[in-house]
């Protein structure tokens, strides 16, 4: 057989030239450098989208609904986060400066009891919050943004509104965290260091970690989060021995400081105040909602995730704030209290361990707190570089927020969260606490709007759920406390803004601040409900956009498809691989299936439940 014809043209078709070509689709790598892999991974990749074709736009109009359905169950993030992530992220990832130095304020404010009642109050609003968010976030899976609930379920305005309040939130959150950690490191250095030098270190970890994308966040998170779960563990141990006398200078205190100084500080006023740093404390636990878009299994992850907030509230907050009231009296001269910068140089936390005497732990405490610090820093560059993106995505920024490299990161987003963390060097100025006041009013009453919003929303899908016809067995997972937490979640959200707004108008001690001081007062703590009046009445008188109608919801574009015969494909063959102890012992609905199986015929053990198992498996086979 001859060979091929010389004269045939290069650009011609070659059966002998072609046959080294890689397959369709896949792209070969000629030995290229490191440094060229490097570069290339900051290239957009083109297929790659924050919000995927088919949700809910700016305008509050679906547009490609013929690809919705397959578009929304893929994103063009990467999806790297496994389950242990999750659990950490739901369990620690948003333990911070809230509540390792921000509740010293709210003890100084409003005494013991006040700050007890504070947490418990946010603590059940977030409890209520969280759960509605998972029957949401599993049905319908939004990479970014929580807008897209609000957009969909109640008002497109108002879901422009939250998409940047969300953003703006985590924007502030960054140079917060910082600044919070500069306040704290003064323990050590009394001032002998610039803080500017420490902002500067704190502020390029963060950074880093984020340019490694979801993964290096989840891995960063889960260390973080180990280290702040044993500490807190740790310190309610610790607490406890030393409230009943164990410490090293002996003597019981029990509760001693609730009688003197006393349980409560400038009455009802002094409980109100404390209720933006018992929020911002508890910013981010929305976060689980928002990493299930980037979890490899989130229908499985999402859900066990769900449930870990209500153990992280009880114990990491409620337990151990119980026992910093019970160690450290409200007239601490050490506390938080907004009258200098002076007073911010350590936590109730380590000001407790000061007290009874134990040298070199409130040193290792402090250390804990800057892992804190890292850990929520590393968050909110994640929650702030998503959201954007999905903002751009959705037309409601520009659009080059939108840009996601080849390695699934929103590397311009990512840079946008990078440029406001500079903000943080304000703490190397006399303005430090000013800065650290404004920013934490600003960051903790936006997550009220943004939690009262997500209550809300699930209210009106459990509404247009029911009048479509369908019944809440077709949910994948089902809220615990239901229509009724997510009810009890909207009006504490509510009465909270009613009384920050009492509060911030005349806040204690008002007659002595005078008019532009009473002004500042309530600008403080009252920030972020004029922010979202700015965005929400512009947008709605613009676009006249309307109130959307439970009958006329769509309850059907970006539905997450739950193939029932693969998932318990999936469920057959992780049991196989667990031990024995394992597959006797289990008896938490984990799966899906088996969470509708245990709502309809709810067994009474877990035999009972294994026979309904084997006989659901054998009818899908029939």
């Amino acid at each position: 057989m001859e060979g091929p014809d010389k004269s045939m043209g290069s650009k011609e078709y070659s059966p002998e030239g072609s046959a080294n070509l890689p397959e369709y689709g896949v792209q070969e790598d000629h030995n290229r450098s490191f440094m060229g892999r490097f570069i290339d991974g900051f290239k957009r990749d083109p297929n790659a989208h924050a919000t995927p074709k088919g949700a809910v736009g700016a305008d509050g109009r679906v547009y490609d609904v013929e690809g919705a359905a397959a578009a929304t169950a893929n994103t063009g993030l990467q999806r790297s986060l496994k389950g242990r992530h999750l659990q950490m992220i739901a369990i620690g990832g948003s333990i911070g400066t809230g509540l390792f130095v921000g509740s010293g304020s709210a003890l100084a404010t409003g005494g013991p009891a006040s700050l007890l009642i504070a947490f418990i109050i946010i603590g059940i609003m977030l409890y209520c919050t969280v759960h509605a968010l998972g029957e949401m976030a599993v049905l319908f899976p939004v990479a970014g943004s929580f807008s897209a609930y609000s957009t969909r379920f109640l008002d497109p305005a108002w879901g422009f509104a939250m998409g940047w309040n969300y953003a703006l939130q985590w924007l502030v959150v960054l140079p917060l965290e910082i600044v919070a950690a500069t306040i704290t490191i003064q323990y050590w250095s009394n001032g002998s260091i610039n803080n500017d030098a420490w902002v500067a270190i704190f502020l390029v970890m963060i950074i880093v970690i984020n340019l490694f994308g979801v993964k290096g966040y989840g891995e960063a998170e889960f260390v973080f989060a180990i280290i702040k779960v044993i500490a807190v563990v740790g310190f309610i141990i610790l607490g406890i021995i030393l409230d009943c006398g164990g410490g090293p200078q002996g003597g019981y205190i029990g509760g001693s400081r609730w009688y003197n100084p006393g349980a409560f500080h400038n009455g009802f006023k002094g409980l109100c105040s404390s209720f933006v740093t018992a929020a911002f404390a508890f910013a981010g636990t929305e976060l689980v909602g928002l990493a299930a878009a980037e979890t490899a299994n989130p229908r499985k992850s999402l859900p066990s995730a769900v449930k870990q907030v209500f153990w992280r509230i009880t114990l990491f907050y409620i337990v151990s704030l119980t026992l910093v009231g019970l160690l450290v009296p409200y007239d601490e001269p050490r506390l938080i209290n907004g009258t200098s910068s002076a007073d911010a140089k350590a936590s109730p936390f380590v000001i407790a361990i000061e007290n009874a005497g134990i040298g070199g732990l409130p040193s290792v405490f402090n250390v804990v707190i800057m892992i804190a610090v890292l850990s929520v820093g590393n968050s909110s560059i994640y929650g702030s570089s998503r959201t954007l993106a999905a903002l751009a995505e959705q037309n409601q920024a520009p659009k080059i927020l939108g840009y996601i490299d080849r390695k699934g990161r929103p590397i311009v987003a990512i840079g946008v969260a990078g440029v406001l963390g500079l903000l943080a060097f304000f703490a190397g100025s006399d303005k430090e606490q000013d800065a650290f006041n404004w920013m934490l009013a600003l960051s903790g009453l936006s997550s009220i709007f943004t939690w009262g919003s997500i209550c809300l929303a699930h209210v009106r899908f459990r509404r247009a759920w029911s009048k479509q016809g369908h019944s809440l067995d077709e949910l994948a997972f089902r809220s615990q406390p239901g229509v009724i937490g997510s009810w009890i979640g909207f009006i504490l959200n509510c009465l909270v803004l009613i009384a920050q707004f009492w509060t911030g108008a005349w806040p204690v001690g008002w007659r002595e601040l005078g008019a532009g001081g009473q002004t500042e007062a309530f600008f403080e703590a009252y920030l972020a409900a004029p922010v979202v009046i700015l965005f929400y009445i512009p947008y709605k008188l613009w676009y006249r956009t309307p109130f959307v109608r439970s009958h006329n919801m769509d309850l059907h574009t970006g539905i997450r498809d739950l193939n029932v015969a693969e998932l318990i494909a999936e469920e057959r063959a992780e049991r196989a691989s667990w031990p024995r102890w394992k597959r006797v012992s289990h008896t938490s609905s984990s799966s899906i299936s088996r969470r509708s199986a245990n709502n309809t015929l709810r067994p009474t053990n877990s035999s009972a439940k294994l026979i309904m198992w084997q006989l659901l498996i054998l009818m899908l086979h029939t």
